[in-house]
């Protein structure tokens, strides 16, 4: 049975690892170890991600199963540059196990954030995807995200090409 719950800080350690390897499964062939060991770090290292946990500006869901974080999504204020409605909120992460790939965890964490952000009142959900990530950009597609521009993501020394995509609400 896969429950849904917010993060408390005792996850930090086990969210972290879950992070890391889901984007070293899907984007570590992409990167020299050097780059990605140092995003994996900022990312998902103590001063990243289990940081977050707790803090007012963000909130995170997880996915869990049988103990086990399968799944999680993070919200926040847009840390994107450029001029954004002081109402709008990012999506940072939804990242789903491969092994639960098309087990409706994907689709139910990002409900979640849909249905959290229009309850606080905000008139935009903005996200950035890998611009080779067909999967996920099908996916954001099908709730009503919207390409608005290239946006240059860092993963140590490589800067590859991201898409920036907004949700109206």
């Amino acid at each position: 049975m896969i429950v849904y719950r917010d993060a408390v800080p005792g996850d930090g350690d086990r969210l972290a690892a879950m992070a890391a390897a889901a984007f070293t499964e899907t984007f570590g062939h992409l990167y020299p170890a050097a780059d990605l060991n140092a995003f994996l770090n900022d990312a998902f290292g103590p001063e990243g991600l289990p940081s977050q946990i707790g803090h007012p500006a963000f909130t995170i869901r997880l996915a869990t199963q049988s103990d086990a974080i399968i799944g999680f999504a993070k919200i926040g204020p847009v840390g994107f540059p450029g001029e954004w409605p002081d109402d709008a909120i990012e999506l940072y992460q939804l990242y789903v196990a491969s092994s639960h790939l098309g087990a409706g965890v994907g689709p139910a964490l990002m409900d979640w954030a849909i249905a959290t952000v229009r309850a606080r009142g905000a008139s935009q959900l903005i996200l950035s995807v890998y611009v080779d990530n067909h999967r996920a950009k099908a996916f954001y597609t099908r709730y009503g995200f919207v390409d608005i521009g290239r946006y240059d993501f860092p993963v140590g020394e490589t800067i590859d090409e991201d898409r920036i995509m907004r949700l109206s609400l």
